[in-house]
């Protein structure tokens, strides 16, 4: 009679029951990871909750007058922020379109052999390496180099094209194209990683197997390896728009802070975070208190964007299987 599967008893062997020491530190480890989830929401409730009862009372005083109006006077008593809100979300979409395409563009470059793998690293450490300067340095950077650069070609545009909106005003200084461009710089290392990695999580077998069709190589990028990465690739770009909502000081330097709606790339404009982090430390009680309905709002703007790109990131995952 065969005897059934005995664990040798053998205290090298790999196949030995857990030990009293391996359940405590399982479940030692599952408490931390509990507490640390608990933790979390509760810093994120607490944060919503503090800025959301400094809010109230402007939500009374004003209501809806401050998300419609676009004065911000505080002599006048007139609070508006759509200007900021307009500011936020068309200097963070113009620099997702400028950042995504070059951000992914460059990890396809980086990942699918277009250069030996040591200089690929070389290149990789460079782009990473913009992720850490600081947001200042970007804002005198554009400032002192971007601005001055730009301005002929700005001008050209104006004078010859004057009658498209993008082109309706010149650049005198500080405006939306500058903010951009220089936000584009800054969220490009985000998306240019994460695409990285979700370019170079793709097995092997599955670019080989397109070649073993009679694809070409640009075939088999474009065909097979960046569909089956799309779900990161858009997670890259979820992540590189969140952090162009929420950057301050670049813009606060680069953007103009002016309560202005316009289609032109080239005239000045205000955000909701450069609005923020410029009028603080002056602001009186009731100011503050608008403001902090201001800072509610650009929560729950990142917050909508954060939930879109999750459901669509769902969506494509379901649509892959």
């Amino acid at each position: 009679m065969t005897s059934p599967f005995v664990v040798p008893d053998n205290p090298d062997s790999a196949c030995q029951p857990p030990s009293t020491k391996d359940f405590l530190v399982d479940r030692t480890f599952r408490a931390l990871s509990r507490v640390g989830v608990i933790l979390i929401l509760a810093v994120v409730f607490a944060l919503v909750f503090e800025v959301g009862r400094k809010a109230l009372p402007g939500m009374q005083a004003y209501g809806f007058d401050v998300l419609f109006g676009t004065v911000w006077d505080v002599n006048q008593n007139k609070y508006g922020i759509l200007p900021a809100i307009w500011g936020t979300l068309y200097s963070a979409f113009i620099a997702l379109l400028i950042a995504g395409f070059f951000g992914i563009s460059m990890a396809i470059f980086l990942t699918q052999d277009f250069l030996p793998a040591k200089l690929a690293a070389v290149f990789r450490t460079i782009v990473e390496l913009l992720a850490a300067i600081p947001s200042v340095v970007y804002g005198l950077w554009g400032i002192y180099v971007v601005i001055p650069a730009i301005r002929p070609l700005t001008t050209w545009l104006h004078s010859e094209l004057s009658w498209i909106p993008f082109f309706g005003s010149s650049l005198s200084g500080p405006g939306l194209l500058p903010a951009a461009l220089v936000l584009a710089i800054m969220i490009l290392p985000t998306i240019a990683a994460v695409s990285q990695d979700a370019l170079s999580s793709v097995p092997m077998k599955t670019k080989q197997a397109a070649y073993g069709m009679g694809t070409t190589h640009w075939e088999a990028i474009l065909k097979v390896m960046v569909p089956s990465a799309a779900t990161g690739i858009f997670g890259s770009l979820v992540l590189g728009l969140g952090r162009a909502l929420g950057e301050t000081m670049a813009l606060a330097m680069l953007v103009g802070n002016a309560n202005n709606i316009s289609l032109s790339l080239f005239a000045p404009a205000n955000t909701l975070a450069a609005l923020l982090a410029l009028n603080f430390p002056e602001a009186g009680p009731r100011e503050v208190e608008v403001l902090m309905y201001a800072a509610l709002v650009l929560m729950l703007i990142t917050l909508i964007v954060n939930i879109i790109g999750s459901m669509l990131m769902v969506y494509a995952q379901r649509g892959n299987k």
